[in-house]
């Protein structure tokens, strides 16, 4: 009985604390070499939307996001533009079947998201902040509200 006691609470810690780890902090990533120490939300919003894909140097971006089930993807989302995923994959198939824009390229995690933004200076991607690392520049952060 006594065992069945600590399961339960370690399953009912658990439980509590797997929010967290899906609401943790997102950054956006640049590479160090593209020049760029900061981007507004505004810009970031127009990348993630399709709206712009020109760096501020004049660069061009190529945006990396995650796969369309993830969580990462779907608390981005909702962090920058209010909209579940559901409502961004609409948004997105739209703009494919009109040809208007292409969604972001995908990376399968935020470790091989970091890889690939460290070894391109025109690609831009976002990840958990657990995953981030020295070799990759956080040009947007969400706020602790957001």
């Amino acid at each position: 009985m006594r065992r069945l006691i600590i399961s339960a609470k370690l399953v009912l810690i658990f439980i509590v604390l797997l929010p967290i780890q899906v609401n943790a902090d997102i950054v956006v990533i640049l590479n160090p070499s593209s020049g760029i120490n900061e981007l507004t939300r505004l810009q970031v919003v127009d990348i993630y939307m399709g709206r712009k894909v020109t760096m501020p140097n004049g660069k061009l971006f190529v945006p990396y996001g995650h796969p369309t089930n993830s969580a990462i993807r779907a608390n981005f989302y909702k962090k920058l533009i209010g909209k579940s995923a559901a409502s961004v994959n609409a948004y997105w198939a739209r703009l494919i079947f009109t040809g208007r824009a292409s969604p972001p390229k995908m990376a399968p995690d935020g470790l091989k998201m970091a890889e690939i933004i460290e070894t391109n200076p025109n690609t831009i991607g976002y990840i958990n902040i657990n995953d981030l690392n020295d070799r990759v520049n956080v040009v947007f952060r969400f706020g602790p509200d957001e």
